[in-house]
């Protein structure tokens, strides 16, 4: 009887994920444990909407997306010819393409991402190739204004925040003197407004040079310092051991907490929030070593249950797939952005035509998606996948 006893306890700690991990409204983290597994059903904690978007002669995309917003998807090709295409969010129906690209006063050089501002009519481009300079267009591409940076700093990670204000990350905080690299920026002319300013002892880099033979590696683990948290965001920098939750009133409080301090452990741990929902918080821990096989930093998928309270190494399936595809809300999943668009998209993922009619073909594919697919060619603009949270 007292082995049985004894049985039952292991068994219920084991399928824990290793007991509590809340304290005082926010998760502890021990990024140096392993934890029990967990397959999750995307379709069961999240809703997903598939657009294909239209093809024609003068929209033909490779879909790289750049933002979503009630209206307007807003998409762009891998390669650097400055086409902005416009469609429909709800049809997937091209509505406009621009093209800004030059080295004019109200042109782009690069598009290193969009912020879109729906209720202001305007978009703005982050440009490239170290010009320092947003640029902000309306929906018809018609120039509106320029917004430079501070000097010495190197915006990344651009969010609409408020009415007045974008929300973005200093890429300089690493290699420069910036002591606070998230800042609220103002809209008219890029000033700074506020330093959000995050508890760290010392910093941290996230990058390293390895040598491979004769040749010479640099490997980073930056991730998204901002991601949206339903009408909230979640705040981190790699030096701290906190990620914070930030509310639009400025109040921040913690939301999860690593053990053992970034600062004790080596090599060094990261630990990156990534998808975060009603009920699971999605993270990621990156160490700072060289794993030979990947040629890339070794780096585990977790996932917290706040329902369970418990933490757990996950595998999420796609059910519109007759044999439950694999996906992933990491960054080693190079096809879908972990990055969560607004409060209502928490992610998205590129599905291209022709991978989806070999599989419609050889029978892979059932419900919504496989109608929509039934429709497609080889050739057409890829197919949208639209992540949303179930409930908001």
């Amino acid at each position: 009887m007292k082995i049985l006893v004894i049985i039952l306890l292991i068994t219920v700690v084991g399928c824990s994920g290793g007991g509590s991990q809340l304290k005082d409204g926010f998760i502890t983290v021990d990024v140096t444990k392993r934890y029990p597994e967990k397959d999750l059903i995307l379709q069961d904690f999240m809703d997903v909407e598939y657009i294909p978007l239209e093809t024609n002669d003068d929209f033909l995309t490779q879909g790289r997306v750049l933002a979503i917003s009630k209206d307007f998807i807003v998409v762009k090709n891998r390669i650097n010819d400055g086409d902005i295409f416009i469609f429909d969010s709800t049809t997937g129906k091209g509505l406009r393409k621009i093209n800004r690209r030059g080295e004019g006063p109200e042109e782009y050089i690069d598009i290193m991402g969009i912020v879109i501002d729906e209720d202001m009519d305007e978009m703005y481009v982050h440009n490239g190739a170290g010009s320092g300079r947003i640029l902000v267009y309306d929906f018809d591409g018609k120039f509106k204004r320029s917004i430079r940076y501070k000097e010495g700093s190197s915006y990344w990670h651009l969010h609409n925040f408020d009415r007045e204000n974008l929300i973005c990350y200093d890429n300089f905080f690493e290699t420069r003197s910036v002591q606070h690299p998230l800042v609220l920026i103002s809209k008219q002319d890029g000033s700074i407004t506020k330093e959000i300013q995050i508890p760290y002892e010392k910093k941290i880099s996230t990058s390293m040079n390895v040598k491979v033979g004769d040749m010479g590696l640099f490997l980073g683990a930056n991730r998204f310092p901002i991601i949206c948290y339903l009408d909230n965001w979640a705040l981190s920098l790699p030096s701290s051991d906190t990620i914070y939750r930030y509310q639009p009133d400025h109040t921040m409080t913690p939301l999860i907490v690593r053990t053992p301090s970034i600062q004790s452990i080596q090599p060094t741990v990261f630990l990156f929030p990534w998808i975060l929902t009603d009920r699971y918080y999605f993270m990621e821990t990156v160490k700072k070593d060289f794993d030979p096989v990947t040629k890339q930093m070794p780096s585990t998928d977790l996932v917290y249950d706040r329902q369970r309270d418990a933490l757990f190494e996950y595998k999420v399936y796609n059910n519109d797939y007759a044999e439950k595809k694999l996906i992933s809300f990491s960054s080693s999943n190079t096809t879908i952005s972990p990055r969560p668009l607004n409060d209502e998209i928490a992610s998205w993922q590129v599905l291209e035509a022709y991978q989806l009619v070999e599989d419609y073909e050889k029978g892979k594919l059932k419900g919504r998606l496989k109608e929509i697919v039934s429709k497609l060619d080889k050739e057409d603009n890829p197919v949208l996948m639209l992540i949303k949270y179930k409930n908001k």
